[in-house]
Protein backbone atom coordinates (compact mmCIF):
# COMPACT_ATOMS: atom_id res chain seq x y z
CA UNK A 1 0.00 0.00 0.00
CA UNK A 2 0.96 3.43 -0.64
CA UNK A 3 2.09 5.65 2.39
CA UNK A 4 2.47 9.32 1.53
CA UNK A 5 5.70 10.92 3.47
CA UNK A 6 5.16 13.04 6.65
CA UNK A 7 7.78 15.27 5.77
CA UNK A 8 7.04 18.77 4.79
CA UNK A 9 9.84 20.67 5.40
CA UNK A 10 13.67 19.43 5.92
CA UNK A 11 16.34 22.27 7.07
CA UNK A 12 19.28 23.40 8.85
CA UNK A 13 18.32 25.09 12.10
CA UNK A 14 18.76 28.82 11.14
CA UNK A 15 20.48 30.74 13.64
CA UNK A 16 22.03 27.99 15.76
CA UNK A 17 25.26 29.86 16.42
CA UNK A 18 23.39 32.70 17.76
CA UNK A 19 21.18 30.30 19.81
CA UNK A 20 21.72 28.04 23.11
CA UNK A 21 22.38 25.07 21.23
CA UNK A 22 26.15 24.76 21.98
CA UNK A 23 24.36 23.95 25.63
CA UNK A 24 22.55 21.08 24.47
CA UNK A 25 24.65 20.12 21.43
CA UNK A 26 25.62 16.67 23.59
CA UNK A 27 22.15 15.71 24.97
CA UNK A 28 20.84 16.56 20.80
CA UNK A 29 20.15 12.99 18.76
CA UNK A 30 18.57 12.15 15.83
CA UNK A 31 14.54 11.44 16.47
CA UNK A 32 14.35 14.36 19.52
CA UNK A 33 11.11 16.39 19.24
CA UNK A 34 11.83 20.21 19.27
CA UNK A 35 9.32 22.74 20.77
CA UNK A 36 8.20 25.32 17.88
CA UNK A 37 7.29 28.38 19.50
CA UNK A 38 5.83 31.32 17.08
CA UNK A 39 7.53 34.78 17.27
CA UNK A 40 4.69 36.96 15.25
CA UNK A 41 6.49 40.56 17.29
CA UNK A 42 9.92 39.25 15.99
CA UNK A 43 11.07 42.46 14.62
CA UNK A 44 12.81 40.73 11.99
CA UNK A 45 10.67 38.41 10.45
CA UNK A 46 6.62 38.25 11.42
CA UNK A 47 6.55 34.40 10.75
CA UNK A 48 9.33 33.39 12.76
CA UNK A 49 9.52 30.14 14.36
CA UNK A 50 11.74 29.45 16.91
CA UNK A 51 13.12 25.73 17.66
CA UNK A 52 13.33 24.86 21.57
CA UNK A 53 15.08 21.49 23.15
CA UNK A 54 15.03 21.48 26.81
CA UNK A 55 14.39 25.07 27.30
CA UNK A 56 16.83 26.13 25.60
CA UNK A 57 16.81 28.26 22.03
CA UNK A 58 18.58 26.27 19.37
CA UNK A 59 17.35 28.95 16.74
CA UNK A 60 14.93 29.04 13.98
CA UNK A 61 12.76 27.66 11.20
CA UNK A 62 14.40 29.27 7.87
CA UNK A 63 12.82 32.19 6.76
CA UNK A 64 11.78 30.38 3.25
CA UNK A 65 10.62 27.34 5.17
CA UNK A 66 8.18 29.51 8.02
CA UNK A 67 5.32 31.56 6.60
CA UNK A 68 2.93 28.25 6.29
CA UNK A 69 3.86 26.75 9.65
CA UNK A 70 3.56 30.17 10.90
CA UNK A 71 0.13 30.81 9.94
CA UNK A 72 -1.05 27.04 11.18
CA UNK A 73 0.33 28.36 14.80
CA UNK A 74 -1.85 30.97 14.69
CA UNK A 75 -4.82 29.33 13.94
CA UNK A 76 -4.05 26.90 16.81
CA UNK A 77 -3.29 23.82 14.19
CA UNK A 78 0.65 23.31 16.57
CA UNK A 79 -0.70 19.41 17.23
CA UNK A 80 -0.69 19.11 13.54
CA UNK A 81 3.06 19.15 13.46
CA UNK A 82 6.00 17.44 14.53
CA UNK A 83 9.28 18.82 14.85
CA UNK A 84 12.45 16.32 14.96
CA UNK A 85 15.80 16.33 14.65
CA UNK A 86 17.33 14.41 11.68
CA UNK A 87 20.80 14.84 11.83
CA UNK A 88 23.35 15.93 14.71
CA UNK A 89 26.94 16.63 13.31
CA UNK A 90 29.19 18.48 16.02
CA UNK A 91 32.20 18.73 13.96
CA UNK A 92 30.52 21.00 10.89
CA UNK A 93 30.13 24.56 11.03
CA UNK A 94 27.47 26.10 13.17
CA UNK A 95 24.95 26.07 10.38
CA UNK A 96 24.77 23.07 9.66
CA UNK A 97 25.35 21.21 12.77
CA UNK A 98 21.60 20.23 13.32
CA UNK A 99 19.22 19.23 10.16
CA UNK A 100 15.68 18.85 11.78
CA UNK A 101 12.32 18.40 9.58
CA UNK A 102 9.16 19.17 10.18
CA UNK A 103 6.03 16.22 10.11
CA UNK A 104 2.77 16.00 9.71
CA UNK A 105 1.16 14.10 12.73
CA UNK A 106 -0.04 10.80 12.41
CA UNK A 107 -3.61 10.99 14.02
CA UNK A 108 -4.15 7.62 12.89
Amino acid sequence: MYEPSRVLASFHIAGFQFGEGALVLDHLKPGARLEMVAEPDNPHDPSAIALYFEGKRLGYIPADHNEYFAIMLHYGHADAFECIVQQVAPDRSPWHQVRAAIYVADAR
